[in-house]
């Protein structure tokens, strides 16, 4: 389930040149005026017998169409926050590109994290990896995982994997994607491996260079292709 509190984005590194939401050939393109939506208070919207629309034991992906540490969204965010605390029965997973202005962003009653709450930061290139993740590393967080998504070329993530849960990988989607090569992943799978932390290849993108050959992917075939690859690692619980 998506939470989508706010709408509109704009660029921030090179991962977000093709944006498969607010890309150049996305649906959204154009739309950087961060507004509130109509769905600002799902988490606590309640039916006439006074339950939760959305009922509890829940993940619910949080942000994942915009940015939740936006500027433009600082006046909100302490009402987001609220109902995140309130609804302790679910499990709010919160990606961001924008991890350096997380302490900025915080509620005042944050201490080391809530318990429902799982932060994770977005790396496409080494260089960003290199600059976001010893901030997010740094950072009081109780549960964090790294989305190496869109992949745009190897990444070493071995400096950075104690204390992150759960990492993703996936490719670039869109009419001007770049290539997602499957060695990039598998050795980022290689790593996770080793660190003892679960991996999720989460799609492939629109052209995967697998065994020296790149194919163009059909968009609601990247995340079954990659499924069928066969190289996630579970614990057993159910990958985001």
């Amino acid at each position: 389930m998506n939470w989508e509190p706010w709408t509109g984005c704009y660029k921030v590194s090179d991962g977000c040149t093709n944006c498969y939401f607010y890309g150049p050939y996305a649906r959204q393109y154009g739309q950087n005026t961060i507004l509130k939506t109509d769905k600002f208070d799902w988490p606590i919207r309640k039916n006439k017998k006074g339950e939760y629309n959305i009922k509890g034991d829940k993940i619910l992906a949080t942000c994942f169409a915009t940015d939740f540490f936006l500027p433009e969204a600082d006046a909100w965010r302490g009402e987001i926050w609220a109902m995140i605390k309130e609804r302790t029965d679910i499990d709010f997973l919160i990606l961001t590109k924008r991890i350096d202005r997380f302490l900025v962003s915080l509620p005042s009653d944050w201490g080391a994290g809530y318990d429902n709450v799982n932060i994770g930061c977005t790396v496409e290139n080494q260089q960003l990896a290199n600059y976001r993740l010893p901030l997010f590393l740094s950072y009081p967080i109780k549960r964090r995982f790294i989305a190496c998504s869109p992949l745009l070329e190897t990444i070493d993530l071995t400096p950075y994997l104690h204390g992150v849960e759960h990492v993703t990988a996936g490719g670039e989607t869109g009419r001007d994607a770049r290539e997602c090569d499957f060695e990039w992943v598998l050795n980022i799978r290689e790593q996770c491996q080793k660190a003892n932390i679960t991996f999720w290849f989460k799609n492939t993108g629109s052209l995967f260079r697998r065994n020296g050959i790149v194919e163009k992917i059909n968009p609601f075939k990247q995340t079954s292709i990659a499924k069928e690859l066969g190289i996630d690692i579970s614990d057993g619980k159910k990958l985001f």
